[in-house]
Parts: structure tokens; sequence; C-alpha cells
């Protein structure tokens, strides 16, 4: 959808406003916080997207998890949940999951318990995963097949932003539908961009996401070297954060223990975003950029170091980690 189109739509329709139906579809409207809406995936990011709509009033979810302990704990914020994504399916016409990788997907959505084997005729499907474009366009076509409309929805913004409702999605996936796909996921994020068709959602994420690992590199080895040259980790952190080497990286995600309240690297690297996703990730981009003929060359550094970190053990540990592996390297 053109821009303007799209503004129009955003103008006429709304929260505040109508939004006009889509005589194709069965989507007439933003989705009423009445009607039963699917989530599948409760980990470090599901789970507070989950509970991020639950806050905004969407208290009808259906959750799905292969954790139990995830799925009690957001049973006891008064959801209900099924035991298969096809139970899921059944019971709902909008889903959003947020899985690990493409083969939890594929499962997720193709497999003997999957969505698609009960999905309802003009439902909404909404993955945030992070998985190869090319995937995203499969599923795209199976859910068509099937008379659902789906959408690829990856996230940045990491753990703090997913709690926060801060995220970032980038959506891939036809124009008819946007808006309301739009509307739905703002109440668990502060950007919704619409890339294009389905897969360009993921695209985006993965050249993101070789960026990120990329920096956290480069500010975890300027961060060492400072400390190995006397410099106070908190004083170098704050001269990058005011002149050119400012990033992501150094200022909200800093690697160095004890330099940014609230980041992973002051917990022991636990929770956040896991060593193991940011090389899956890299690898993504590594196949896309093989594919194309395109030169990554710092790129296919950084999946080299995420690989080895991971296989020192430290792959259930924050990408953010990379600190620590280059200190005691």
């Amino acid at each position: 959808m053109a821009s303007s189109r799209l503004t129009t739509m955003l103008r006429r329709g709304g929260r505040a406003g109508g939004w006009l139906c889509n005589t194709r579809s069965h989507h007439c409207g933003p989705i009423s916080k009445d009607q039963p809406i699917g989530f599948i995936g409760l980990g470090n990011m599901g789970a507070h997207m989950a509970r991020n709509l639950i806050r905004n009033g969407y208290d009808s979810l259906v959750v799905f998890d292969v954790n139990k302990d995830a799925v009690a704990e957001l049973k006891s914020l008064g959801v209900s949940a099924e035991d298969s994504p096809a139970a899921v399916a059944g019971r709902t016409e909008c889903i959003v999951t947020m899985l690990p990788a493409s083969d939890h997907v594929r499962s997720v959505y193709t497999g003997a318990d999957g969505i698609l084997q009960s999905v309802k005729s003009g439902s909404l499907l909404i993955d945030s995963s992070t998985i190869e474009p090319a995937v995203s366009q499969h599923v795209a076509q199976l859910a068509r097949e099937k008379g659902a409309d789906f959408y690829d929805a990856p996230v940045s913004g990491g753990v703090g932003a997913a709690r926060d409702g801060n995220l970032t999605f980038m959506v891939g996936g036809g124009d008819d539908h946007f808006a309301i796909v739009q509307d739905l996921l703002t109440y668990m994020g502060k950007s919704v961009v619409h890339c294009g068709v389905n897969g360009t959602g993921q695209a985006a994420k993965i050249c993101n996401n070789m960026l990120l690992g990329i920096s956290m590199i480069g500010t975890a080895e300027a961060m060492n070297l400072g400390a190995k040259l006397g410099l106070d980790s908190k004083l170098l952190a704050g001269i990058l954060n005011s002149s050119s080497g400012r990033c992501w990286s150094s200022e909200v995600y800093n690697p160095c223990p004890g330099v940014v309240e609230g980041a992973p690297s002051g917990n022991n690297y636990d929770g956040g975003f896991g060593a193991a996703l940011m090389a899956k990730d890299l690898r993504l981009a590594q196949s896309a950029a093989k594919q194309l003929s395109a030169a990554t060359p710092l790129g296919e550094h950084a999946l080299n170091i995420y690989t080895d970190i991971c296989s020192k053990g430290l792959d259930k540990k924050d990408f953010s980690v990379a600190y620590k592996y280059l200190k005691e390297s």
C-alpha cells in the first residue's frame, strides 16, 4: 500500500474511528478486545508480549507453549490455554506466534497438530519469530490456501523492550490488512513498519541483527581494550556515548558489567537475547548473503566469533557475553 493510501486508511479508521470493511475478507476492523486471540511461544520475549496484550485489555488470550511452567504463569493472569497449536487455532481467528527458529515455525504451523490443521478461513496469523524469509513465504502460501492471511513480523529491541512494550515490528505481508495488524502490534511495541510483501519483515530483521552482532563485538572490544589501558569503564562508556562511537550496544546494552543498570551484563549475562540466537540470526544473514553474492565479511567474522562463544558453553548467556569471551581470551 502506498504511504498516502495507508495514511488515509488510518485517518479514517484507527482506534478512535470506525474501520472500513474490506469485502474480500472477514476482517472488518480492529480486533475486538472481547475476541479470543491465540498466542503461541511464551519464552523470554513472547511471555512479555503476551502480558502486554493482557495489560491492554486483551484478557481473552488462548496460549500454548511446550514449557508448562510458562503456560501456568500466564494462566495465573486469567487467560486460558490449549494443548496444541491446532487447538488454539480452533478457538481463535487471530494468532500471534513467537518461536526460536525456522524448524519451530514449520512445526507449529504445518505439523500434525499445527495451526494450519484447523485454522479458520479469514483468520489472521502473525509470526514474530526471526526465521528464513523463504520459510515465511512458504507458510504464507499455505495459509492463503486455507483462506487465512499470514504476516511475518519479527521484532527488535530485546527483552527489555518486550517487557516495556517498546518493540519495533518489521512486517511483511499484504496491504489489505496491515492496518489491522499494526493496530494489534502497537499494544506490544512503539513502532510497526510495513516492509513489503511476505518475507521482507524477515529480510529487514536479519540485516538489523547482523549489524547488531557486529556492533556488540566492536563495543566489547573497545570496552575490553579500554579496561586493559587503565580506563574506568563508566568513564569510557560516557565518552563513547557522547562521541562518534556511540551505538545501541554501547549506550543501552553495554556488555561491560556495571556500566548500564539493568543490562544483562550486570546479571552474569543471564536473561536477554541468547548468544545461540544471535549465532542463528548471523547464520541466516550469511545464508542470504551467499545466495545473493552480497559481500558481508564482518558479518561472516561475527558469526565465527559467536559460534566459538557458543562452543565454550556460553550459548545460553546473553549475546553481550562477547565481552566476557574477549576478556578471558
